[in-house]
């Protein structure tokens, strides 16, 4: 892991009783970090593709007497692929995520459509291609391309954050 879930979590300023969607959550590292900020009364929805990756979650989740955490196996790239009621989250994270897609605009309008009005979104990805560690230069996407493919399905950028040497991390508002 070369970028750090509580300390990136730390800084999205997390509070009890919000509602979380970590999508494309693999093992689950932002959202056994985010169910900790946001106990006892938030949520957090894990969702990936990948059965496999939820199962290895769950039992992170039993592990960690995490009751607040709800694994979805879900299509990112559809909109209403996530499963979850639109309107209904407070933050969505988005991490190592958005290299991976094809569809990464209907990756973003599903985000949309689930955050609530001024709803936040933390994405972090890689900065760059670094030889043996991250995505193949041809699949980056550079944080300056990621702020104008957001824009373009509505939000605002609001702040970055440090996401570690070869990581950036950036907060957007839904407008």
């Amino acid at each position: 892991m070369f970028s750090d879930p509580q300390h990136n979590i730390e800084q999205l300023g997390l509070s009890s009783g919000a509602v979380v969607a970590d999508l494309g959550a693999g093992l689950g590292f932002y959202s056994i970090e985010a169910a900790k900020a946001v106990a006892p009364m938030g949520k957090v929805y894990a969702v990936d593709v990948q059965k496999d990756l939820l199962d290895r979650l769950k039992k992170e989740i039993q592990k960690n007497h995490l009751g607040n955490i709800e694994t979805i196996a879900g299509d990112l790239e559809r909109l209403g692929g996530s499963k979850i009621r639109e309107s209904s989250v407070d933050v969505a994270i988005a991490s190592n995520i958005l290299f991976m897609l094809e569809d990464k605009k209907t990756f973003l309008l599903e985000i949309k459509r689930i955050l609530k009005k001024d709803g936040r979104l933390l994405l972090i990805d890689w900065a760059a291609s670094f030889s043996q560690m991250g995505p193949h230069a041809d699949h980056v996407i550079y944080k300056d391309d990621a702020v104008k493919l957001l824009a373009g399905v509505g939000f605002e950028f609001d702040r970055e954050i440090h996401a570690g040497a070869h990581h950036y991390g950036i907060i957007f508002h839904k407008r």
